[in-house]
C-alpha cells in the first residue's frame, strides 16, 4: 500500500514546537489544496493541541515523507525543527498508527475521549474538500469503527486521569447536585481553566473566577458564562462559595489556616470543599482539620489518577485486539481491489468462449437439445473455474501482504490477455481442429 504520513506529537516534540506547528481549521482549508497539488492524490490532516498528523496516497512513487515535511514547514515557517521531531509511517504502519490514534491509546492522556471526534472531523473535512476517495473513505470507516468499539467494548475511557477532573469527581461524591452550588476557581491558567470547564459542564449553579491579572480572569469568565472576583478582595469573598478550586503558580499560601477558619465562621458551619491543585500549594493543608472543610491537594488527587491510569492500561491489550481485527478486515478489502476485477474478467473470458461456441450449434439442433448443451457447458466452465476462483479469493483475503495477490492477478491477466478483449475475440475464432 502506498499510504505514507508524518506525525509530530507529544512523544517527539515539546509543547512549544507542537503549538507552533498546530493547524487551525482555516489553515487546514488552505493547506489541503497545497497537498493536493504537490504531494497527495487523497489524504487527511489531523491537528490537535498534542499532535499534527498528515497522511495520504502519494501522487507518484518519487514522493516520500520528506516532501510532506517540506510542504508543512514551508507553510508554517517554524524554526528549530529537525527530523527527530517527526515520526514517519508507511503502508501497514501508517494504517496501524491511524487506528491507534482513533482508539486513544496513542494520546497524551490514555483513553482521551475527545480524539475520536477529532479524527471524525478531520476526515469529514477531507471529504468535503474532495481529498478523500475510495481508499481513504474505507480507512475512515475503519478508524471510526475502532473508536466506537474501543468506547463500547473496553473500559479504557473510564475513571478520571487528570488532576482537575479527578477533583470534580470527588466533588460529585460530596455534593448530590451542583445546581444550587457556587464555585470559585482561583487561577486562570491552563489548569484553572480546565477545572472551570469541568465545573460548568457538571452543571454548577454559579461560577466565579479570580486571578492576579484581572483581564485573564475576565476572559475566562466570559467564555464560561461566569463572573469575576477581584484578587485583592478574594479573602473577603470566599465565604460565599461552596466549592473553592485553587490552581495558581504563586509562591506561598494564598489562603492560610486563619483565612479558612474565618471563612467557615462566616458560613456558620455550612460545608465547603477546597481543591488545591497548585504546585506549590495555594492553601495551607492544615485547613483539613477545620470542621466542615473537605480538603484535597494534588497528592491525594494523584493517588486517584494513578489508580485509574493503571486500570486504563490494563485495557490496552483489548484495544490492540480490536485494532488488529479492523486492520485485517481493511487489508482483506484492500487486497480484493486487484483480485475482484481479475476474477470477473477471467470468468467473463471463459463465458464469452462458451457462448461463442454454443452459438454455432444453435440452429443445428432442437431447442431442448440446445438447452441441455447450454446447461452442460455452464457446469463444465463452473467446475473448471471453481478452484482458480476460490484460490484467488483466498490469496487476496489472507494476511496483509497484498503484493502476493497482485502478482497472481497480473499473471492471470497476462496469460489470458484479459486487457485486450478485441484480440481475445479474434483468437477465439478457431475451428474444431484448433486451427483458424
Amino acid at each position: 500500500m502506498d499510504i505514507v504520513g508524518i506525525s509530530i506529537n507529544h512523544k517527539t516534540a515539546s509543547i512549544e514546537l507542537r503549538e507552533s506547528l498546530h493547524l487551525s481549521q482555516d489553515e487546514i482549508l488552505e493547506f489541503i489544496p497545497i497537498l493536493k497539488q504537490n504531494v497527495f492524490s487523497e489524504g487527511y490532516v489531523l491537528s490537535t493541541c498534542n499532535r499534527t498528523d498528515i497522511f495520504g496516497i502519494p501522487k507518484s512513487g518519487k514522493i516520500t515523507y520528506k516532501d510532506i515535511q517540506k510542504n508543512l514547514l514551508e507553510f508554517k515557517h517554524v524554526e528549530g525543527l529537525s527530523s527527530e521531531h517527526f515520526l514517519n509511517y508507511f503502508s501497514c504502519g501508517a494504517v496501524k498508527h491511524l487506528l491507534e490514534v482513533a482508539s486513544s491509546i496513542d494520546s497524551l492522556i490514555l483513553g482521551d475521549s475527545q480524539i475520536h471526534g477529532q479524527v471524525k472531523e478531520a476526515f469529514f473535512l477531507s471529504e468535503d474538500l474532495g481529498f478523500s476517495k475510495t481508499l481513504l473513505h474505507k480507512l475512515f470507516e475503519s478508524a471510526v469503527r475502532v473508536g466506537k468499539r474501543t468506547i463500547t467494548e473496553t473500559k479504557i475511557g473510564e475513571g478520571a486521569v487528570t488532576i482537575s477532573f479527578a477533583g470534580i469527581k470527588i466533588l460529585e461524591k460530596i455534593f448530590s447536585s451542583f445546581e444550587s452550588k457556587a464555585a470559585l476557581v482561583i487561577g486562570a491558567g491552563e489548569t484553572g481553566e480546565l477545572a472551570a470547564k469541568h465545573l460548568r459542564e457538571s452543571g454548577i449553579g454559579k461560577l466565579s473566577i479570580s486571578n492576579r491579572t484581572y483581564s485573564k480572569a475576565e476572559l475566562l469568565a466570559n467564555k464560561l458564562n461566569g463572573d469575576v472576583i477581584e484578587f485583592n478582595n478574594l479573602k473577603k469573598s470566599i465565604h460565599k462559595f461552596d466549592i473553592i478550586v485553587s490552581a495558581t503558580s504563586a509562591n506561598g499560601f494564598i489562603l492560610d489556616f486563619e483565612d479558612v477558619k474565618l471563612m467557615m465562621k462566616e458560613r456558620k458551619g455550612k460545608m465547603c470543599s477546597i481543591l488545591d491543585i497548585a504546585i506549590p500549594r495555594d492553601v495551607n493543608p492544615k485547613v483539613a482539620d477545620i470542621d466542615g472543610v473537605f480538603y484535597n491537594d494534588i497528592d491525594s488527587l494523584n493517588i486517584i489518577v494513578n489508580e485509574n491510569l493503571k486500570k486504563r492500561e490494563k485495557e490496552i491489550p483489548l484495544v490492540n485486539e480490536i485494532i488488529m481485527e479492523e486492520m485485517t478486515a481493511f487489508f482483506k478489502w484492500y487486497n480484493t481491489l486487484n483480485i475482484v476485477p481479475t476474477i470477473k474478467d477471467f470468468r467473463d473470458f471463459f463465458e464469452e468462449i462458451r457462448l461463442d461456441e454454443i452459438e454455432k450449434i444453435k440452429y443445428k439442433v432442437h431447442d431442448y437439445e440446445y438447452e441441455k448443451v447450454d446447461n452442460m457447458t455452464k457446469r463444465i466452465i463452473g467446475r473448471i473455474l471453481h478452484n482458480p476462483t476460490w484460490n484467488l479469493k483466498r490469496i487476496s483475503e489472507t494476511g496483509t501482504n497484498f503484493e502476493e495477490a497482485k502478482i497472481y492477478s497480473d499473471v492471470i491477466r497476462e496469460l489470458f490477455n484479459l486487457d485486450n478483449k478485441a484480440e481475445n475475440k479474434s483468437d477465439n475464432d478457431f475451428d474444431n481442429n484448433g486451427a483458424k
